[in-house]
C-alpha cells in the first residue's frame, strides 16, 4: 500500500502517536474503565487522524478545512476524557508525562494546518 498525502503531514503523524499512546494506556485498564471512558477516549483520539485523512481526500479546500475543524473538536473531546481518566486515577504520572506534550503540540499544529489550507485560493 503506497503512502498518501495525509501520511506525510506532521500533524497527522502526531495524531497517530497520540492515538497509539492512548490505546496502549487503555489496554491496561480494568473492564469497567475500558467499557466506559476507555472506548470513548480511543474513539475520540482515533477520530483526530481520521478526520485529517478524510479532509485531504476531499476535492476542495473548504471541505478539508471543515474536517480539520472536526479533528480539533475530537482533540477537545480527547482532552475531556483524559481529564476524566486523570481524575479517576486511571492515568499514571508516566502516562501524563507522555501524553501531555502530544496534546499540547497537536492543538497548535492543527490550527497551523487549518490556516495553511486554501492559502493559495484566498480572494477567488
Amino acid at each position: 500500500m503506497g503512502r498518501t498525502n495525509f501520511e506525510n503531514l506532521r500533524v497527522y503523524k502526531l495524531s497517530e502517536e497520540l492515538a497509539d499512546e492512548v490505546w496502549k494506556i487503555v489496554l491496561r485498564w480494568n473492564a469497567f474503565a475500558k467499557d466506559t471512558v476507555g472506548k470513548q477516549i480511543v474513539r475520540s483520539a482515533d477520530s483526530i487522524g481520521a478526520n485529517i485523512a478524510e479532509g485531504t481526500g476531499r476535492h476542495n479546500f473548504q471541505d478539508n478545512q471543515r474536517f480539520v475543524k472536526i479533528a480539533r473538536g475530537s482533540l477537545n473531546e480527547t482532552q475531556h476524557f483524559l481529564r476524566r481518566a486523570f481524575k479517576r486515577n486511571l492515568l499514571t504520572p508516566a502516562d501524563v508525562k507522555k501524553l501531555k506534550p502530544l496534546v499540547d503540540n497537536l492543538a497548535p499544529q492543527l490550527n497551523s494546518y487549518l490556516k495553511s489550507i486554501g492559502r493559495d485560493h484566498k480572494g477567488e
